[in-house]
């Protein structure tokens, strides 16, 4: 169904007056010490083209859970964090240290843990040798703190965001969006989840606390000494699970809670615990109206999906494994309940709102111009300006777009299209009806070739200004893929 072969270089060019820094599809910049024994990245050509992907020896490695950033300081209305973006070394592959950029030293990066009606500031500083910002992937916020890919921290700058946490309970995260450095800046680690849970929510008796766990998952290759390879994408073979190649995690035998987040540059992840009923609960935007069994989840670039695992009836039946298709990325191993279990999975949980009389409808096209080297990114036939709006939509209103991906053979691209600001509701795909990856409030949607994709969103938000919508694989956003709408009065 997902055609997941891809094909991109990466190469100097300039878009509208944004500089896109030069990538070649080969090893990463090395990381280098400084005087203060961190790691310098150098963007530039890297000389190995052929490398050999590492191996090892599968599930030594427990899982570990993004450990929750505490706040440096709160007030009546607010926590407010502190953050560092600097080089690190992380223990990805077993034995093997590979340098990487992280958040707090941290590869995932820690969890920031908000309050709906709470207000929440993180400072960051950049400790990196280059530009850099951090996007909150999700987040109903201002302009000015929603990470545009042109407005950056400079090195040795601090950069202060306010995320008012005004929306729905979800499961966010926060990445690098600049321009042109996006994919590689992810790529070696500037990732994290951004949770807003809603006391409200405490109804439903969902599994909590050291059952409720964020999954991150995303793709790497990696050569002999476990370096990073920016290479094809299809040699990005290593699935790495909160940071861990092919870990192993030890669950009772009870209701666990996981929130999957895709962080890979471009992969669909089809996911399935080898027939094992995975009861979904949520999606982009925070908890569906009912819940929905399933035995395989489908998760592209830059989506979430929350699922209930009931792990009781397979204590003592040995290990189980969550699969990628048929390639086991994580094994369980499920012992005696450590407790009785009072979690469960109500029949109903919380409706979407009503889709309101659409005003507007439009058509947003994406494609990559191939017969450039090297390509670019469109929308709509031309690739991002930071100077050009190309949308302008009145507050308020609620408008339909119609997704459509124009590639086609010999170049298949797929193309996940997400817009910040605020959530969406699709309403099908093509002639026909959606798809079971669709329901929910949504920021991003998986559009496969000559696919399109109808969605609807009202622009009930207090914020004027410009925000991005783009394609979510960052190696085609890198290449212009992006575009402005501005929110007018």
């Amino acid at each position: 169904m997902l055609n997941r072969r891809h094909f991109v270089t990466l190469g100097a060019t300039v878009l509208g007056g944004a500089a896109v820094l030069p990538f070649t599809g080969d090893l990463l910049p090395p990381l280098t010490p400084t005087a203060n024994g961190h790691h310098a990245g150098h963007m530039g050509s890297a000389a190995l083209a052929d490398a050999t992907t590492v191996t090892f020896a599968p599930f030594t490695q427990r899982m570990p859970v993004p450990a929750t950033l505490t706040p440096s300081q709160t007030t009546a209305d607010t926590d407010i964090y502190t953050l560092p973006i600097r080089t690190a070394e992380a223990e990805l592959i077993p034995g093997l240290r590979t340098p990487v950029l992280t958040y707090g030293g941290q590869f995932v990066g820690p969890t920031i843990r908000a309050e709906k009606g709470r207000r929440t500031q993180v400072t960051f500083t950049n400790e990196l040798d280059r530009p850099t910002n951090v996007h909150l992937h999700g987040g109903h916020v201002s302009p000015e703190n929603d990470g545009h890919p042109m407005d950056l921290i400079a090195p040795g700058q601090t950069r202060a965001y306010a995320y008012p946490n005004a929306q729905r309970a979800s499961t966010l995260w926060y990445h690098d969006h600049t321009h042109g450095l996006e994919a590689d800046h992810i790529y070696r680690g500037l990732h994290g989840f951004y949770l807003i849970e809603d006391k409200a929510e405490r109804r439903f008796n969902l599994p909590e606390g050291a059952y409720d766990v964020p999954i991150m998952l995303r793709n790497a290759q990696f050569d002999e000494n476990g370096a990073l390879v920016f290479g094809h994408p299809d040699n990005r073979t290593t699935t790495l699970v909160n940071g861990k190649a092919q870990p192993y995690l030890p669950v009772a035998a009870r209701r666990y809670r996981f929130r999957l987040l895709n962080s890979a540059l471009k992969h669909v992840y089809q996911l399935n615990i080898g027939g094992v009923p995975l009861t979904k609960i949520a999606s982009d935007g925070g908890l569906l109206p009912a819940p929905v069994e399933q035995t395989e989840v489908v998760v592209s670039s830059g989506e979430r999906v929350e699922i209930v695992v009931d792990f009781a009836p397979h204590v003592g039946h040995g290990p189980l494994y969550l699969y990628d298709g048929e390639n086991p990325i994580l094994r369980f191993d499920v012992s005696p309940a450590d407790g009785r279990d009072r979690s469960g999975v109500p029949d109903v949980l919380v409706p979407l709102p009503a889709l309101a009389a659409a005003t507007v409808e439009r058509t947003v096209v994406m494609s990559m111009d191939m017969s450039l080297r090297p390509p670019i990114g469109l929308i709509n036939g031309r690739p991002f300006d930071p100077n050009r709006v190309d949308i302008q939509v009145m507050q308020g209103a609620t408008e339909i777009w119609n997704i459509v991906n124009a590639d086609v053979s010999p170049f298949p691209f797929d193309h996940p299209f997400h817009t910040h600001l605020l959530q969406f509701q699709v309403l099908g795909r093509d002639t026909g009806p959606s798809l079971p990856e669709d329901a929910g409030l949504k920021d991003t949607v998986y559009v496969p070739p000559l696919g399109s994709v109808r969605i609807q969103m009202t622009f009930d938000t207090p914020y004027l200004g410009r925000y991005m919508y783009h394609c979510h694989f960052p190696e085609h956003s890198a290449l212009g893929m992006m575009a402005q709408m501005e929110i007018i009065p």
